[in-house]
C-alpha cells in the first residue's frame, strides 16, 4: 500500500514538474515567440502593401516600353540599387523582400503587365526553393502571353553561404531546370551561380556576401558585369 502511495506519489511530482515547465515553455517562450512572428508576418505584410502601392504610383508616371529595364524578385533584387548600376537605361526595380515564386506571380499585374518594360530580369525561388517550379512555369506563360514584346532575362539562383550553404546542392539542380525552361519559351538564361561561387570552400565568395544570402557591393557588381552585356544586347535587338 506504502509502495501504491510513493507511486502515485512520484507520478504527481513528475506531472507538476512537467505542468510547470510547460507552463515556462508556453508563456515564457511560445507565446512570446508567436507574438514576435505576428508582428513580424504583419510588418511584412505592411512593407509588401506599400511596395505594391509604390508600384502602381510609378506605373502612371510611365509610358507603355518607356522603361528599359524591370527588375523582379526577392530580397537580393529589393538591395539591388540599379539606378546606381544601370545609369544609362530607364529602369526600375520591383523587387520585394522576402517574397516567393508564388508572391511574384500574385503580383504580375502591377509589377510588370501594367508598365511594359522593354526588358525583365527575373531572380526569384531562393525564399521557396523546395516548392519553386509548383508555378515558375506559369510566371514564364503569363509574362509571354501579356508581354510578347518583352525580352526575359531568367537569371540562376545564387551560390550562398554559412547556415545558407546546403541550400547549394538544390540551387545547383534547379538552375539546369531554369535553363531548361528559358529554352522553352525563348527566354535568355543567365547563370550567376558560377561566378559567385568558392570552389575553394564550396559556397559562394566570402566577400561577396554579407551572410551567406545576401549580397555585398562586390557582391552585386558580380551581379551587374554578368548581366548588364546581355540587357545591352537584348535592348540593341529591339531597336
Amino acid at each position: 500500500m506504502k509502495k501504491a502511495k510513493l507511486v502515485l506519489l512520484l507520478i504527481g511530482v513528475v506531472l507538476a514538474i512537467a505542468l510547470i515547465l510547460g507552463g515556462v515553455y508556453i508563456f515564457g517562450f511560445y507565446l512570446p515567440k508567436k507574438k514576435e512572428q505576428a508582428e513580424f508576418h504583419r510588418l511584412m505584410q505592411e512593407y509588401y502593401d506599400q511596395k505594391l502601392a509604390l508600384y502602381e504610383a510609378e506605373n502612371q508616371t510611365y509610358a507603355d516600353y518607356e522603361v528599359d529595364v524591370a527588375f523582379i524578385g526577392d530580397s537580393l533584387t529589393d538591395g539591388y540599387d540599379v539606378a546606381q548600376y544601370y545609369p544609362q537605361y530607364t529602369v526600375v526595380n520591383r523587387g520585394i523582400g522576402g517574397d516567393t515564386t508564388h508572391g511574384v506571380e500574385e503580383r504580375l499585374q502591377v509589377s510588370l503587365y501594367d508598365l511594359k518594360p522593354k526588358v525583365v530580369v527575373m531572380l526569384i525561388g531562393a525564399n521557396n526553393m523546395s516548392t519553386m517550379f509548383e508555378n515558375y512555369e506559369r510566371i514564364l506563360l503569363g509574362l509571354k502571353d501579356n508581354l510578347p514584346n518583352t525580352k526575359v532575362i531568367l537569371v540562376s539562383l545564387t551560390a550562398m553561404g554559412g547556415s545558407w550553404g546546403h541550400n547549394n546542392q538544390l540551387a545547383t539542380y534547379n538552375n539546369v531546370t531554369i535553363k531548361k525552361l528559358a529554352a522553352k519559351y525563348g527566354f535568355t538564361f543567365i547563370d550567376l551561380f558560377t561566378p559567385l561561387f568558392d570552389e575553394t570552400t564550396g559556397e559562394i565568395h566570402a566577400s561577396y556576401t554579407t551572410d551567406g544570402g545576401h549580397l555585398t557591393a562586390e557582391g552585386y557588381e558580380v551581379f551587374t558585369a554578368t548581366v548588364a552585356p546581355v540587357i545591352q544586347q537584348l535592348l540593341e535587338e529591339q531597336q
